[in-house]
C-alpha cells in the first residue's frame, strides 16, 4: 500500500531517501557540516557517532549502562539546535543520529551511502533495554543471535563489526582476556594490551593501527590474532565466520559494499513512525 502525500510517494514503511526535501530541505547539509566541523576539531568523535547509531538501533536510547560512555552527544545537540531553528519539530533525533554516523564514516575515508529517512523517536528510554546490546564477552553464536534478533545474517554481523575499524576499547572491556591466558590472543599483542591496562581500567587501546580511518585493517588484525575484544577475535576463531573475515581482510571494496548494505538495513531496524513515536525537541529526553 502506498499513500501519496504532497505529490511524493511514500513506501510502506514511510521512509524515503528524500523525506525532508519539502519540509526541511537543508537538513542533510546542516548535519553534514556540523559533523565535519566537529571531526576537524576531534577526529576521534567519528567512532563515537557511529557507535551512537548502533546503540540507537539496538535499544531506545539515552540512559543505559552501555551508553554512559557515549561521547558525541554534543554534536547531535548542535545539529538538533540548528534544525529546530530552521524547521521546528520536523527532523527526528533518530534520523540525525543515523545521518551523523553516515557522514562520520565518509569523513573517515569510508564508503559513501545514503539512508532512508523519516524515523520517529521512541517514547521510552529505559535502562532495561540495554540487555539487547552485544557485549564484548560474547562468543560468535551469541553475536549471531543478538544481531539475528534484529534481522541481520551472520555475514552482516561480521560486516557491521567492521565498524570497530574506528575508535578504541577501554581496558575494562578486554582485561579478562589477559588473566585467562586466552589462546586466541597473539602473545606479543597480549603484551601490548597488558601495557595499556597498566594505566588502569579506563586506559584506551585502538582497535586497529588506524583508529581514525575507516578501512579493513580491523579484519587484518583478527587474522594476526590481534583483535582487541574477545567478541572481535572470535569472528576469526569460529569456522562459521572465518571466511567472511578473511574475505574482508583481502578485499576492502567487498567489505565497504557489504557494510553499506548492512547500514542501510540497520537504519530500518525497529522503525517508529506516525503515532508510534515523536520528534523529540531535545535528543537527550522524551518530550
Amino acid at each position: 500500500m502506498e499513500v501519496v502525500a504532497s505529490g511524493f510517494r511514500f513506501g510502506v514503511d514511510g521512509l524515503r531517501m528524500d523525506y525532508y526535501i519539502m519540509s526541511c530541505p537543508f537538513a542533510e547539509s546542516i548535519v553534514k557540516n556540523t559533523v565535519n566541523r566537529a571531526l576537524q576539531d576531534d577526529p576521534t568523535l567519528a567512532a563515537a557517532l557511529v557507535r551512537m547509531h548502533f546503540h540507537d538501533c539496538f535499544i531506545e536510547q539515552k540512559d543505559s549502562p552501555g551508553n554512559l560512555s557515549l561521547r558525541g552527544y554534543e554534536v547531535i545537540d548542535d545539529a538538533k539546535e540548528q534544525l529546530e531553528d530552521q524547521c521546528p519539530g520536523i527532523v527526528s533525533c533518530a534520523d540525525i543520529v543515523a545521518m551523523a554516523a553516515r557522514d562520520a564514516i565518509f569523513w573517515s575515508e569510508g564508503p559513501l551511502y545514503d539512508i532512508p529517512k523519516g524515523r520517529k523517536d521512541g517514547r521510552r528510554s529505559k535502562i532495561e533495554d540495554t540487555v539487547n546490546l552485544p557485549f564484548p564477552t560474547f562468543n560468535t553464536s551469541e553475536l549471531i543471535s543478538a544481531f539475528g534478533k534484529r534481522g541481520f545474517s551472520a555475514q552482516e554481523m561480521v560486516a557491521l563489526s567492521g565498524a570497530h575499524t574506528l575508535g578504541v576499547a577501554r581496558c575494562s572491556s578486554f582485561k579478562n582476556r589477559l588473566s585467562n591466558a586466552d589462546a586466541t590472543l597473539d602473545s606479543e599483542f597480549a603484551k601490548t594490551l597488558s601495557k595499556t591496562c597498566s594505566a588502569g581500567d579506563n586506559a584506551e587501546q585502538p582497535f586497529d593501527a588506524t583508529q581514525n580511518t575507516f578501512d579493513n585493517f580491523y579484519f587484518n588484525a583478527l587474522i594476526r590474532k590481534s583483535g582487541v575484544l574477545f567478541s572481535d577475535q572470535v569472528l576469526y576463531t569460529t569456522p562459521r565466520t572465518r571466511n567472511v573475515v578473511y574475505g574482508y581482510a583481502m578485499n576492502q571494496a567487498m567489505f565497504f559494499f557489504d557494510f553499506q548494505q548492512a547500514m542501510v538495513k540497520m537504519g530500518k531496524v525497529d522503525v517508529k513512525e506516525g503515532s508510534n513515536g515523536e520528534v523529540r525537541q531535545n535528543c537527550r529526553k522524551i518530550n
